[in-house]
């Protein structure tokens, strides 16, 4: 098994910050991004800041499979072992930021009745810091296009929650390889 930095994976410079909360609900309003209720919650929160000046983040796409978790792994696992592979947690205001820059997305599959708790096939999932322990505060964002609409949605899982080796995380670099 391959696994990072010796696997497959996408790497993404994004410009984050330089935008109010308001200012970045109306770009992706004007790109026609849609939100559910736990991404509004999750961006609405006082817990959701924006940074007053830009900045350039390179990102990392890959799996956790490509993290070294072939049966999948919980939040917790995942994150250690990503630091420890020089791959840090994403600020919570790059979800909105990764969404209005990656426009190409593919489409995600259809749903698939025993996918329910789990990441839906094609998305992609932030990993940043968990802002709230409440199990019913969402836990970060995802990515997704479904029906050819771009999505940023909010999610909720707890400490338990086994993620599957082929659902997609996007990491800070915290070194250049």
């Amino acid at each position: 098994m391959r696994i990072y930095p010796d696997c497959p994976i996408i790497t993404r410079t994004i410009e984050v910050g330089g935008l109010t909360k308001l200012q970045l609900i109306q770009k992706l309003q004007q790109h026609s991004i849609m939100m559910n209720e736990y991404g509004k919650r999750l961006i609405s929160s006082d817990k959701f800041t924006t940074s007053d000046t830009k900045q350039s983040l390179n990102t990392v796409e890959l799996t956790v499979r490509d993290l070294g978790f072939p049966e999948g792994e919980n939040t917790a696992r995942i994150f250690k072992r990503a630091s420890k592979l020089d791959l840090g947690l994403c600020p919570l205001e790059l979800g909105p930021y990764l969404r209005l820059e990656y426009l190409d997305q593919s489409e995600s599959l259809l749903e698939n009745p025993s996918q329910q708790n789990q990441a839906p096939s094609g998305s992609i999932t932030i990993a940043s810091e968990i802002i709230s322990e409440d199990d019913y505060f969402p836990k970060g964002f995802y990515l997704r296009k479904i029906n050819g609409v771009l999505w940023l949605r909010g999610y909720i899982t707890d400490s338990l929650h086994v993620w599957n080796p082929d659902d997609h995380f996007v990491f800070c670099q915290t070194k250049q390889t």
